[in-house]
C-alpha cells in the first residue's frame, strides 16, 4: 500500500496494507462503525453535461469549477464528522476525461482530485474505486496500467472490524474484449476473494464497483447504465450464494437501487449513490454515510450541504 497524498491509499498485490484496513490486523469484529460511501466526483462533467447533456461545452473550453468546490465542501463535510468515519470510499469516475482525451487536462483533473482530497483529515484514508472514465469504456491493458500508476490496483481487497470489502472493476462487465486475460484474472481472484471472507467468517461481506448490475430491478432490460441481464443474472447469483450482503456503486448520477433476489426477499441489496458532482435527476451533490452493525447494515444519502456532523452508532 502507498499513499499519494495523505491518506488517498493505491491498493497493491490486491490489497490494502495500512492496519486499519488490512485483513491480518482487522479479521476480528470490534463493535458497530460507519463509513462514507460517495460517486462521480468527476472533475469535468458539470461543464460538458450542461442543463441536460444536450448543450454542454467540450474540452479543452469545459473547466471543473464547480466539482473542485463541491469537493471541496465533501471534504470539510466528512473531516467534521464525529465519530469519525473509518473511511471514504469513492465508486468510480473520480475524473471525467477518458484516457484517450486531451491528457494535459486529464492531468490536471487527477491533480486537482488529488489536491483536494489530500486534505481529508490523516485518520481518515480514502479508497478509489476505477469507473469508465478512469480507464475507458473499454478498457486496455494501457489504460488499465495508467490507471493503476494514478490510483493503484483497478480490483482489490480491505477488511476492517471483521467486515471484508471487495473493490471490483466493473468495466470487465461491460467490455471486457481487449483484455480477455485481464477479465480472467479478476473473476479467479473475486472467487478466490469471496471464499476467503466467507471461510474466515467474517460478519459481512460487501462490495464496491462502479457500474450497477440494476438500477431498480434485477430482471430490467439492459440500458447504459447496468450491467447485460445474462451476464447479470449469472453474476449476481455468485455474490448472492457467496453471502454478498451489499453492493454499493455510482455510474448513475442518481440515487436508486433495489434487492436480490427480489424485493420480498431482501437478502442482497444493490444501491446505487448519485454524485458528488454532476447530477442527471433530481438528487443533490451528496454522499451516503453506512452503518454497519453485528447484524445489518443501514444507509443514507445525505446532501453535502446538510450532511450530519455527528453519528450516532
Amino acid at each position: 500500500m502507498a499513499a499519494d497524498h495523505g491518506q488517498i491509499l493505491k491498493a497493491e498485490n490486491r490489497e490494502i496494507e495500512l492496519d486499519t484496513l488490512a485483513r491480518h490486523a482487522q479479521q476480528q469484529w470490534k463493535g458497530p462503525f460507519f463509513f462514507v460511501q460517495a460517486a462521480d466526483t468527476q472533475l469535468g462533467l458539470m461543464d460538458r453535461w450542461g442543463t441536460d447533456g444536450s448543450d454542454g461545452k467540450d474540452y479543452p473550453e469545459a473547466n471543473w469549477d464547480r466539482e473542485k468546490v463541491l469537493c471541496k465542501e465533501s471534504v470539510a463535510a466528512v473531516n467534521a464528522m464525529s465519530p469519525k468515519p473509518r473511511f471514504f470510499i469513492v465508486c468510480g469516475d473520480l475524473i471525467d476525461a477518458f484516457p484517450h482525451e486531451v491528457p494535459e487536462l486529464r492531468a490536471q483533473q487527477i491533480q486537482d482530485l488529488k489536491s483536494i482530497y489530500s486534505k481529508l483529515d490523516p485518520d481518515i484514508p480514502m479508497v478509489c474505486v476505477c469507473g469508465n472514465h478512469d480507464i475507458g469504456n473499454s478498457p486496455t491493458k494501457q489504460n488499465i496500467n495508467k490507471y493503476q500508476s494514478e490510483f493503484g490496483d483497478d480490483y482489490f481487497s480491505f477488511w476492517h472490524g471483521g467486515v471484508a470489502f471487495l473493490v471490483l472493476n466493473s468495466q470487465f462487465y461491460e467490455d471486457p474484449s481487449q483484455v480477455e486475460d485481464l477479465y480472467a484474472k479478476h473473476e479467479e481472484w473475486m472467487e478466490g476473494a469471496l471464499a476467503e471472507a466467507k471461510s474466515a467468517g467474517c460478519k459481512h461481506i460487501v462490495i464496491f464497483q462502479h457500474i450497477p448490475w440494476f438500477v431498480e430491478k434485477a430482471d430490467e432490460d439492459k440500458f447504459y447504465f447496468n450491467v447485460a441481464p445474462e451476464l447479470r443474472k449469472k453474476k449476481l447469483e455468485q455474490l448472492h450464494k457467496a453471502g454478498v450482503a451489499k453492493i454499493f456503486c455510482g455510474h448513475y448520477h442518481r440515487n436508486a437501487g433495489g434487492w436480490y433476489p427480489s424485493e420480498d426477499k431482501k437478502d442482497m441489496e444493490v444501491v446505487v449513490t448519485s454524485a458528488i458532482g454532476c447530477q442527471i435527476g433530481p438528487d443533490q451533490h451528496g454522499m451516503r454515510i453506512v452503518q454497519v452493525t453485528d447484524n445489518q447494515i443501514n444507509h443514507k444519502y445525505h446532501s453535502i450541504q446538510a450532511f450530519p456532523a455527528r453519528v450516532t452508532l
